[in-house]
């Protein structure tokens, strides 16, 4: 990371390096040196609620965008998320669109999924937390995706639409 992000001044101490199953573990609220049985249960040991949404990014945010995301990051609500940007390019500009159904790699520099989490029960805690990330979302809209704003296909969020009442979608 120094050597090709040192304009990120990460340290060594400020990163967790781990399998793809610890980051299970770790995205799910597990300790990651924890036995991995626990993901053998249907029944999560604590409640623990959570709004996601996504965008896509076509050109690179500028600084000052990211540093307005710093800004939302800390904030009260948002003690428990994430920010998640997971790049597109490279392999997947090389596969054809018609040897893999893909919808989103035409463009796209990156994906961003943005994740906030919180464990007390009612409405008023759930308001506070979902309001924090629609506020997120709204503040990103000049940097993602737009005409039409596009989200990941297999994500649910109920801002966007939901399905009919007998479950199709088109």
């Amino acid at each position: 990371m120094q050597e090709n992000f040192p304009e990120l001044g990460l340290r060594r101490e400020d990163c967790i390096e781990m399998s793809w199953i610890e980051s299970i573990m770790y995205f799910a609220g597990f300790p990651i040196d924890g036995s991995f049985d626990v993901l053998l249960s249907r029944v999560q040991p604590t409640t623990r609620y959570f709004k996601a949404k996504s965008d896509y990014v076509y050109q690179p945010i500028p600084e000052g965008g990211l540093e307005g995301i710093w800004r939302f990051l800390f904030e009260d609500e948002a003690k428990s998320s994430y920010v998640i940007l997971t790049p597109y390019g490279g392999r997947m500009d090389e596969i054809s669109p018609s040897a893999i159904p893909f919808p989103h790699r035409a463009g796209n520099l990156y994906k961003i999924q943005h994740l906030v989490y919180w464990d007390k029960e009612g409405e008023e805690v759930a308001e506070r937390h979902i309001s924090w990330i629609r506020r997120l979302y709204s503040y990103m809209a000049p940097f993602v995706s737009m005409f039409p704003r596009a989200a990941y296909v297999n994500y649910r969020d109920l801002d966007i639409g939901m399905n009919n009442k007998k479950g199709y979608t088109s």
